[in-house]
């Protein structure tokens, strides 16, 4: 009796070590996820800030000198506002669901990977 007494005891210690162990490497996994995914966003969001102070530069820029031809300052925003106004529309409308499915599949590709 005292033998299998040992031997429930080996088991539940080899269990315990077993859950620990596992225990351990899922935290193991998911920060390996976890900083693969923010590694590979970093590049991406500076990329977008840069992009991101060009178009804004270039947009003023674009205002202005429409603006000097139109005759007003304020006539040169308006058109590119209205550009963008026209933009987005068409994009919320025929683009939006695919480009969805574009950041869904790039969010599952990162974490399965």
């Amino acid at each position: 009796m005292e033998e299998n007494s040992k031997m429930f005891d080996s088991l539940l210690e080899s269990a315990t070590e077993y859950g620990k162990a596992s225990f351990e490497v899922v935290k193991l996994k998911a920060l390996d996820k976890t900083s693969d995914i923010v590694s590979s966003l970093v590049p991406h969001s500076i990329a977008f800030f840069l992009i991101a102070s060009f178009m804004f530069f270039f947009n003023f820029g674009l205002a202005f000198w429409l603006g000097e031809i139109l005759g007003n300052t304020f006539y040169g925003f308006f058109v590119v506002a209205a550009f963008y106004c026209f933009a987005g529309l068409i994009f919320h409308l025929f683009l939006h669901k695919w480009f969805k499915k574009l950041v869904c599949n790039f969010i599952i590709k990162l974490m399965l990977k």
